[in-house]
């Protein structure tokens, strides 16, 4: 020790590093435990023989990591948090947070827990040197050392094959006692030989991480502390710093005070300079965007401000010496004049060092209860089977007990995790009288959820009717159980779960005042169902005082006193008040409870005698809207104190006033009281008889009604006949409901396409006859023709709810099937005509080709295409002869015998083949047949046979802009056809041929060739809005092999013939499918971030819309209108916005009726949207405007969430991530043919989307960690990505799959081909991320 010192002294003269020595004690001879070696390992949770402060927090086990880091809780996979930079999501200790790896005897990590006097006083004596007057009086009672001895860098053995000599050397200690809590970190000279970490997933492997020092909060339930933590180093000169320099004035050692809730507060700044000198700033300018994000208003160490030259705060002072002033009060004078160390310890009650029986873990235990006898011994052998999975054995002398292990916290038999969020579902039942009234019901749904954390429970009552709903309002102990359940444990103390598990019955009586109403409370625990959820029964019964409307109930903060008698009962009593608020008008009152909780708990645990619950706050509220009580109250529950006594009690609260029924007790001063007669009885107060107001002619009973005397009151029924009025005071005739079918005042279509259906409760419904579609008050006539439901030889004739068929002329039969005929004699038909019956698809073009006929029914030697203007010449079997393929605008072939053929003009072409042209937009409906004069010209007027219009032609026949007329008018004044500067070249003319085929107006999914201004085919061609691309040759042909899928573009030369082999574009810059983006949520704002290809244009992403106040869920988006809609789960609603610029948000569907609207999926050719709400299990649609909203399914749902449509086959998907049975479902998008898809090998199916261009379903699964795709039909299941952290919502676009991960908060790019993660975008403003949708030029997979 001497040694030491000298050592430590020597270094303050000189400003040296800390040697080895100067570390505390520690390895396997001062007990340490030893980390597995290995990459990524953790500790056991080390139970404290204290709970430490930790940020605010208590902490009852400690977990150390390989990778530099300690923890209140276990850790996560390294991927979720090795290479981020703070804040993490768990709380975190770090001396040197990076990639390590203690494989291969490289390097050991010791731990432990210390109370010795050695190292406490070593600890001390470092901790003042930082904190000089803060921590004057600091002493702490135990420590937690963690030490890393030359640990190396994680390396990849087919990167690095020699592994590398640099290793580092640190160590952390955390000293503390009941109230306060600091750390040490301790850097010796030459302990960091290597300063980052290469990250194991890198798009650059040269990457090198720096290490990260410093203090995390995590994610809590608090959301001011969320994010929250503080930053010593995450530069490589920063990281160099830490060995050379302080902030305790001891080179390499560095202090922090961090048991406060709001920073982590660095020694060295209570007015003393350390020796050596302050690490030079990370970040010179804190606050900027580079900067570290400080906890509160406290900075980093860097970033603290130098206020001069300041006297050494040691001065010859050496950590550790057992002479110093200051460690005085450590010692107390003993009886034979030495002195004695007095360490108070406090160890729990089942630690592990009890005698324990190894068991299986079995997780079909029994969860009877179960008893102990001396007499018939039970053993841990025996009946291991009734203690949790996550618990022990121990045999006591008259039997065995239960007790969980480290991490985990319950009687034995039912175990928690430590730290987690818990849930309760249940129902209640109950009859109670509110005032005059009688309400009952039966099984409403009663949920809590519980933060165990910091020991606050909510409790949500649904569907219990008024006026009991408002009535239970001041009823705080029904959610106050859960508090005590699951307070927060100061040291020492255990909540109720602690001491009942999952198994127990609580009884509760409550008495109001000053009506005397009194209520009794059953609360039956019925142990802990699929993923832990606390299964309970609640039965109320009794009188509670009535309540209006629009009051509110407030609650002061309280404290109860539990009494735990034995292993088998708990008990409480107490008087509450609470506060009646109308408007400006208060009324304080009050009310006295008891209760009695039967557990079934180990004879031979020691519960403290007593205990005291604190409620901090306490809330109850009453939501008339959802029709919701709900309960809130955060707890903590601690040691009663010796003096806490329950107060003196007025008789008239705890019964025992001599007060008769009904009869109500007065307090008066102290213990005093009066009893008086309540209104409807006469008395003294002793005894009261019932007043009978109808007898007496005291009640207010009108005509026609008949009084009805009861207990202290009286009602008024109305006789046969009659029922209440207007004012619900007098009777009247009741009238018959008269039936809206027959008055006509119901809202239905007309009779001719609507029937109405009389409910005989004066209301109807409506409903659409038969060939009518709509929702029976809008129903519009159904087209069975566009279903073509007749035969191909006929004609569909579609009339008002019905059609009818006919077969054309030549042919007989009903129109359903029809034959060729002959003088009416069905005849066998040609190939040839029977090809023109039924044509087949001709490519390239897609369409059908019908062919020409001679007379007896053979192929013309000359066939040429209808639309496409493409001839050819077929053989006697119709097939194409090789080589005589024309293109469109050319002379045809010469086929058959050259005598017969004779060379046509253009216009006489078109006319011997006409054009067919299909109804659209143009006005013209059929094909039209030019005009030709004698030399076989277009003439330059042109008018439609059948509708009227006219027009003029160049020389070419193409229509001259501007000159068509009207059916009716005077046709346009034509001269000859002036020849044109150049004639239409083959490029213009099959263009303007395709827009007259598509009626002059194609839709996005029909393709127009693309000329450039000198007439010739552009080198890019692309289908419509399909997004699928190619390149052609001079002659419009494509080139093969150069078609590619959408999102990326084929790079097009513009010669005449492109080399058939080059070589294959880079895909990172391969021309963009233009102004393609991905959309995303982020709780108050809607994100942009554009796509380069498939590569994510990080440095582009936006903000695109912000919504205050919002929390935005599901998101899509109509590429027709280019409108972008979601689900907001704050405001309950569905709102929808335009790209424009200026363009507002608005809402479409309102709160009423939704609770947590999540999915959303958009239907761009139906117009029709779709959601799912997870509050209410539910599954509806709507029109995209909101209006003819309907329900689709309301059965079988549990937790609905991601939902996707396909437009094109009309089918709809979804996803139930029910825990006990998970699973996806498909109907169509009518809601017909329901059926499962998916239901084994799903966890959280959070992430759902189809692929309109693969026809692929696929998702993303944040319980198996897997993303995966089928077909529609649940067929060819695979795996994609098996690694995925914790995804939300998942899109796909061209070759890749983009989702949100919750753990990353980030956007994240998988290959769909190889399932490798190929990008990642995590905005600057870190929170989770929810929907994704992505945003293309065009419609996807628009209907053929």
């Amino acid at each position: 020790m001497r040694a030491l010192a000298a050592v430590l002294a020597a270094l303050l003269a000189v400003g040296a590093a800390l040697p080895r020595p100067g570390l505390l004690p520690h390895g396997p001879a001062r007990g340490d435990a030893r980390l597995r070696p290995g990459d990524d390992e953790s500790s056991p949770g080390v139970l404290l023989r204290r709970a430490l402060r930790l940020y605010g927090r208590s902490a009852r086990r400690l977990y150390v990591g390989t990778n530099g880091v300690i923890s209140s809780q276990d850790f996560p996979r390294e991927t979720q948090y090795v290479d981020d930079d703070f804040p993490t999501d768990f709380p975190v200790i770090a001396p040197f947070l990076a990639d390590l790896d203690t494989s291969g005897d490289r390097g050991n990590i010791y731990y432990r827990q210390d109370d010795s006097r050695d190292v406490l006083d070593q600890a001390v004596g470092y901790i003042q040197a930082g904190f000089p007057r803060s921590a004057g009086a600091f002493v702490p009672t135990n420590a937690f050392i963690a030490t890393w001895e030359d640990v190396g860098a994680y390396q990849e053995l087919s990167q690095d094959p020699e592994p590398s000599t640099k290793l580092n050397t640190f160590q952390a200690v955390i000293a503390y006692n009941d109230e306060d809590t600091y750390t040490i970190f301790l850097y010796p000279e030459g302990g960091l030989q290597f300063l980052g970490t290469r990250p194991k997933e890198s798009y650059n492997v040269q990457l090198e991480l720096p290490a990260r020092v410093g203090f995390s909060w995590g994610d809590g339930d608090d959301p001011k502390r969320d994010g929250l933590f503080y930053s010593l180093a995450s530069s490589e000169q920063a990281l160099r710093n830490l060995e050379r320099e302080s902030n305790t004035g001891i080179p390499g050692v560095w202090v922090f005070h961090v048991g406060s809730a709001e920073r982590a507060e660095p020694g060295g700044g209570e007015g003393a300079a350390p020796a050596a000198p302050q690490s030079p700033p990370e970040h010179p300018n804190p606050g900027t965007a580079g900067s570290t994000r400080p906890l509160s208003s406290h900075t980093s160490m860097a970033q603290r401000p130098s206020h001069g030259p300041r006297t050494p705060v040691l001065l010859g002072f050496v950590p550790g010496r057992r002479d110093a002033p200051e460690q005085s009060r450590w010692l107390q004078p003993r009886g034979d004049g030495g002195t004695w160390q007095s360490h108070s310890a406090n160890p729990s009650s089942y630690s592990s060092g009890h005698h324990g029986v190894g068991v299986e873990e079995d997780v079909h235990f029994n969860p009877d209860v179960f008893t102990y006898s001396a007499a018939s011994k039970e053993t841990c052998a025996q009946h291991h089977g009734r203690c949790s999975p996550h618990a022990f054995c121990t045999d006591y002398a008259a039997g065995f007990c239960c007790h969980c292990r480290a991490t985990f916290y319950g009687n034995g038999r039912q175990c928690l995790p430590e730290g987690a969020v818990h849930r309760l579902n249940g129902k209640v039942s109950g009859s109670l009288r509110v005032g005059r009234a009688s309400v009952r019901f039966q099984d409403v749904d009663l949920h809590a959820y519980i933060v165990g954390s910091d020991g606050r429970a909510y409790t949500a009552i649904s569907g219990v009717p008024q006026p009991a709903a408002r009535a239970l309002l001041p009823l705080l102990p029904v959610g106050g159980l859960f508090a005590w359940l699951f307070a927060l444990e100061e040291p020492g103390s255990e909540n109720g779960f602690s001491i009942t598990g999952a198994e127990f019955t609580q009884s509760l009586e409550v008495t109001f005042y000053p009506g005397g109403e009194t209520v009794q409370v059953t609360q039956t625990a019925e142990g802990l169902g699929p993923d832990n959820y606390l299964s309970l029964r609640t039965h109320i019964q009794g009188e509670v005082p009535f309540l209006p409307e629009n009051v509110t109930i407030h609650f002061t903060p309280y404290k109860e006193l539990y009494s735990y008698s034995s292993s088998a009962a708990v008990t409480s009593s107490g008087q509450r008040e609470y506060v009646v608020a109308a408007g400006t008008a208060n009324q304080t009152l009050s009310y006295r409870l008891r209760q009695n909780i039967s557990i079934s708990g180990c004879p031979h645990s020691r519960p403290p005698a007593r205990q005291r619950l604190s409620v901090a706050r306490a809330f109850a509220l009453f939501d008339s809207h959802e029709h919701v009580l709900r309960y809130a109250l955060a707890a903590r529950i601690g040691p009663a104190p010796d003096d806490a006594e329950n107060p003196a009690v007025s008789p008239c609260h705890d019964g025992t006033h001599s007060c008769e029924a009904p009869a109500r007790c007065q307090p008066g001063v102290g213990t005093e009281y009066t009893c008086e007669c309540t209104a409807g009885y006469r008395g003294d107060g002793r005894g009261c008889r019932d007043v009978d107001e109808c007898a007496e002619g005291l009640s207010q009973c009108g005509p026609f009604s008949v009084c009805l005397n009861v207990p202290g009151s009286y009602r008024c029924e109305c006789r046969g006949g009659y029922g209440p009025a207007g004012d619900r005071q007098a009777c009247v005739p009741l009238a018959p409901p008269s039936d809206p079918c027959e008055d006509g005042r119901h809202p239905c279509a007309p009779g001719d396409r609507a029937r109405c259906l009389s409910r005989g409760d004066g209301r109807a419904t409506c409903e659409c006859l038969p060939g009518y579609t709509g929702d029976g008050i809008r129903c519009s006539d159904v087209d069975e023709c566009a279903e073509s439901p007749c035969h191909p030889a006929a004609v569909c004739y579609n009339t008002p709810g019905s059609f009818s068929c006919r077969c054309r002329p030549g042919y007989a039969g009903d129109g359903f099937q029809c034959t060729y005929a002959v003088e009416g004699n069905p005849q066998r038909l040609t190939p040839c005509q029977h090809e023109r019956m039924y044509p087949r698809e001709v490519p390239p073009l897609g369409d059908g080709h019908v062919p020409q006929c001679d007379e007896q029914g053979r192929y013309r030697p000359l066939q040429c295409h209808g639309s496409s203007g493409h001839c050819w010449c077929v053989d006697a079997a119709g097939q194409e002869i090789a080589g005589t393929r024309t293109a469109p605008g050319t002379t045809p072939p010469r086929c058959g015998s050259p005598e017969s053929i004779q060379q046509l003009t253009p216009c006489e072409h078109a006319r011997m083949y006409p054009r067919e042209v299909p109804p659209g937009p143009a006005p013209v409906g059929d094909a039209h047949v030019p005009q030709c004069d004698e030399q076989g010209r277009y003439r330059p007027l042109q008018c439609h046979g059948s509708s009227g219009h006219c027009w003029c032609v160049d020389a070419a026949g193409q229509e001259i802009a501007g000159t068509r007329t009207a059916p009716g008018t005077t046709p346009p004044r034509c001269g000859s056809p002036e020849p044109t500067e150049r004639p239409p070249s083959m490029c213009e003319r099959w263009r303007q041929s395709l827009l007259e085929h598509y009626g002059g107006s194609p839709r996005g999914d029909q393709y127009v060739p693309q000329c450039d201004p000198s007439g010739d085919f552009t080198p890019l061609q692309c289908h419509g809005d399909s997004g699928y691309c190619w390149c052609v040759e001079q002659s419009g042909r494509e080139i093969p092999g150069t078609r590619s899928e959408p999102g990326t573009t084929p790079p097009c030369l513009p010669s005449v013939a492109p080399p058939s082999v080059r070589p294959e574009p880079r895909p990172d810059v391969s021309p963009p499918a233009a102004g393609t983006f991905l959309l995303y949520a982020q709780g108050q704002q809607i994100g942009y971030l554009p796509l380069n290809g498939t590569r994510l244009q990080k440095e582009a992403a936006k903000t695109l819309l912000s919504l205050h106040g919002s929390i935005v869920v599901g998101i899509d988006y109509d590429c027709r209108e280019k409108m972008i809609y979601w689900t907001d789960v704050a405001g309950r609603t569905i709102s929808r916005a335009g790209l424009e610029p200026g363009s507002e948000p608005e809402t479409i569907i309102s709160s009423a009726g939704l609770v947590s609207p999540e999915g959303l999926a958009v239907d761009h050719l139906r117009r029709a949207l779709f959601w799912t709400d997870s509050g209410l299990d539910r599954i509806e649609r709507a029109r995209l405007d909101g209006s003819e909203r309907r329900l689709l399914f309301d059965t079988d749902l549990v937790n609905p969430r991601a939902i996707t449509v396909d437009p094109v086959r009309g089918n709809l998907y979804w996803t139930d991530w029910n825990r006990e049975a998970p699973k996806i479902e498909t109907s169509t998008v009518n809601g017909a043919n329901r059926r499962v898809l998916v239901h084994t090998d799903i966890g959280l199916p959070n992430g759902l989307t189809f692929d309109p261009f693969s026809k692929l379903l696929c998702w993303a699964d944040a319980g198996t960690k897997h993303l995966e795709c089928t077909f529609p039909d649940g067929t060819g299941r695979r795996v994609i990505q098996s690694n995925l952290n914790y995804p939300f919502s998942i899109i796909s676009y061209a070759n890749h799959f983009y989702h949100t991960d919750w753990r990353r908060d980030g956007v994240i790019a998988v290959n769909k081909e190889t399932g490798a993660f190929t990008d990642e975008y995590l905005p600057e403003q870190r929170s989770h991320l929810y929907g994704i949708t992505a945003v293309y030029p065009y419609c996807p997979g628009a209907r053929k």
